[in-house]
């Protein structure tokens, strides 16, 4: 019987959806009251300038194309439980490879990767059917040793864990939670600790005795290593059943292009294949542990479940972090992301691959191919290694490692598989594996799967699966949004376009969703920095853009901003249990990447595709500056972040500034229409005190603050030129 019960249920959320529908029906019809105000304009008398009307019309038509396209996210929200109870037997579960991929272990703390690499490893799966493989495209051998003491750590701490039913498999966490325990356990415990606290002062010191000299060009330029961690262990670890651990880090040479995590990743499989060649595979980040061990088995409710049909390409969990501030200045948590618009794709036809914390279907990413198939072809897609081949054919077992021989071949061929030149003249990143074209290679290859038909699942359950660190400083945040916005932009304007390349198999809907997505820097981009420049402007110079107050027009421009602000309002704090701040700098932060973020990803995009610059790859900086958390902590913005970040920040809270200074000396000193210029002039005041109040904490770091952290004099100066600039030029332009 309890075979015949069903290992998940999907649930949708019927108060949300009628809810999402019916504002999207009532909004979309105060937009279309609004483009008629707007077009009424070209067949009326009039002495306002038609440039500045055609620009705002065009900021006002992107932004609501931006918000049309989302609407695809909240058609059909839903959510989804798991019964890992119900799971076959231990000896019926499929093989798992789990791949963790680091690059700059100056940039990454080792003591964080290892802590990923040992959660892995402590998970509740059967230990002959777990594979874990590193991947260090550093090539470091700091990195090699630290996973090797890494591993020998995991053998005391994986039967701890077994043993007391720790279900915490990150020791750096474990330990730093407070339990009041007594007895055997606390005297185990504090063993334990002990143990953990030598493997720490083990990493620091292979850190800090690095035998490179030059760490970044080595990085560049290294022969592939491929190493068995645990493959003749000691004899008193045998009777320890633990998962394989495999170090990898493939070939670099300046001369080849490497494609970045992707390019780790195709490694990864082939390496993979010939040593487990398991059916599934999670992708961790390296600061991404494995915060609930059951998450594999949770991922298997999918894959094991007969009546789920063998379409489902990946299971996706949400990235979540255990740095998130209380007053969370940065949006680091992503809340809509994760809580809104991911369980809206999972309801049209699956969510986007995101980054890591998702477990992948093997065959999505390789096909699935019969003894018959011609091994020329095989060959022309998969390259020459005949090993690697065999492992594409159905129910194919790898030759296990037996002895030093079989060792020994199995780790050439791997060196082999993992070389620079493997990929030339093959389907690798193009058709088979993940793809290359974007940086943001989880995205693309996503959008790649859903395209042929393949479909995914989002699974959001209370316990965060996998925790990780965010960024916590508006530098970091800064440079990880413009390379996100890269990739995606990079998309947008090339061939693989939604619009270009179009559903072959997906619905209406869930290509709205992957469409939004893919222009939504563009438009947000254009749209912001109209509103932020051109209402501002003409208020300087005496020009209205809205109607009058008295004018029944103005409730057009009311009613759509009140119904924006009230949803937002809704789905950030009602629906998602969010707190009134998180809202309010929900709001602030898309502001503020807007105009630095996704501008200058998008020109990066743009200058890529013109050949003027090459696409590039840099890794978030994880490692904890004191200083940054505490300010973090605070709620205080810390703006020791490259000028380009700031000051079209600054550039922007100074043209409004001087926007409404112009106004008020206008109306005291120029104009004598006294209360109708007021009247006439409300809406763009309105919008840029909404500006200068949302973004108080940029007037705080120019105006107010004298700490190191706050914005620096020579920006600000920097920005008063560019606002001068723009306040001249734009004025005789515009009017």
């Amino acid at each position: 019987m309890e075979k015949s019960l069903p290992l998940h249920q999907l649930h949708a959320n019927s108060f949300a959806i009628i809810i999402n529908r019916s504002h999207s029906f009532l909004h979309f019809i105060a937009i279309l009251f609004l483009l008629h105000y707007r077009l009424s304009f070209f067949f009326q008398t009039t002495t306002i300038p038609t440039l500045p009307w055609l620009l705002i019309f065009a900021s006002e038509l992107l932004l609501s194309l931006s918000w049309l396209l989302s609407q695809s996210y909240r058609w059909r929200p839903v959510y989804r439980t798991v019964f890992p109870e119900r799971l076959p037997g231990d000896d019926e579960l499929p093989g798992i490879d789990v791949f963790i991929c680091t690059a700059d272990p100056d940039k990454e703390p080792t003591v964080e990767v290892m802590n990923t690499v040992i959660s892995a490893l402590a998970m509740d799966y059967p230990p002959e059917k777990l594979h874990v493989y590193v991947s260090d495209d550093a090539g470091s051998d700091a990195t090699l040793r630290c996973t090797k003491v890494a591993w020998e750590f995991a053998t005391c701490w994986v039967p701890f864990c077994r043993k007391y039913g720790i279900d915490t498999g990150c020791p750096e966490v474990y330990f730093s939670s407070l339990e009041d325990d007594d007895g055997e356990f606390k005297a185990e415990r504090e063993k334990m600790e002990q143990k953990y606290e030598v493997l720490k002062q083990r990493i620091k010191t292979i850190i800090q005795h690095r035998d490179v000299v030059s760490p970044s060009t080595y990085a560049r330029d290294h022969p592939a290593i491929i190493e068995v961690i645990n493959e003749y262990p000691k004899e008193e670890m045998q009777q320890v059943k633990l998962p394989l651990l495999v170090y990898v880090s493939r070939e670099k040479r300046p001369s080849h292009h490497h494609n970045f995590k992707a390019g780790a990743l195709n490694v990864l499989l082939r390496v993979s294949a010939t040593m487990s060649n398991s059916p599934y595979i999670l992708v961790l980040d390296c600061d991404m542990y494995c915060n609930d061990p059951t998450s594999a088995r949770q991922a298997m409710c999918y894959y094991c479940d007969p009546r789920t049909p063998p379409s489902i390409a990946f299971v996706l969990f949400p990235q979540t972090f255990r740095n998130i501030g209380e007053d969370d200045i940065y949006d680091s948590e992503m809340r809509s992301i994760f809580k809104i618009y991911w369980h809206g794709l999972d309801g049209v036809g699956g969510t986007i691959l995101s980054g890591c914390n998702f477990y992948i279907k093997r065959e999505a990413l390789l096909g699935n191919f019969s003894k018959q198939e011609d091994l020329v072809t095989l060959r022309r897609w998969f390259g020459p290694s005949n090993d690697f081949i065999k492992t594409l054919v159905e129910d194919h077992t790898p030759n296990s490692i037996t002895d030093e021989e079989s060792s020994r071949m199995l780790l050439e061929e791997a060196n082999v598989l993992a070389s620079c030149s493997y990929e030339n003249q093959t389907a690798w990143g193009s058709e088979v594996g993940f793809l290359y074209f974007s940086v943001v290679e989880d995205y693309f290859t996503g959008y790649t799967l859903h395209r042929k038909g393949w479909k995914s699942v989002y699974l959001n359950p209370k316990r965060p699966q996998v925790l990780g660190t965010s960024t916590t400083n508006f530098n970091d945040l800064s440079v990880q949004w413009t390379r996100w916005t890269a990739g995606i932009v990079q998309i947008a304007i090339s061939r693989f376009c939604p619009l270009i390349c179009g559903p072959l198999k997906m619905s209406l809907v869930h290509f709205m969703c992957y469409l939004g997505l893919t222009l939504e820097p563009l438009l947000f981009c254009f749209s912001l920095w109209g509103f932020a420049l051109v209402p501002q402007l003409c208020l300087f110079n005496g020009i209205p853009l809205y109607p009058k107050v008295s004018d029944p027009n103005f409730n057009i421009f009311s009613i759509i901003f009140v119904s924006a602000v009230s949803k937002s309002f809704y789905e950030i704090v009602v629906a998602s249990g969010g707190e009134l701040r998180a809202w309010r700098n929900e709001w602030r932060i898309w502001m503020m990447k807007a105009v630095t973020s996704y501008t200058y990803g998008s020109l990066e995009a743009v200058l890529n595709k013109l050949g003027m610059k090459q696409a590039s790859f840099s890794p978030t900086n994880k490692v904890t500056d004191v200083e940054q958390v505490k300010l973090y902590e605070k709620g205080v913005f810390d703006f020791r972040a490259a000028t380009m970040f700031l000051a079209p920040l600054v550039t922007v809270i100074l043209v409004n500034i001087a926007a409404l200074v112009g106004h008020f000396v206008r109306c005291l000193v120029v104009d004598g229409d006294g209360d109708g210029y007021w009247e006439k002039m409300a809406g763009q005041m309105f919008l840029s005190i909404y500006i200068l109040v949302s973004n108080y904490a940029v007037i705080e770091g120019m105006i107010i603050r004298r700490d190191k952290a706050s914005i620096p004099l020579s920006v600000t100066l920097l920005s008063g030129v560019f606002s001068v600039f723009i306040l001249l030029i734009g004025s005789a332009i515009l009017c």
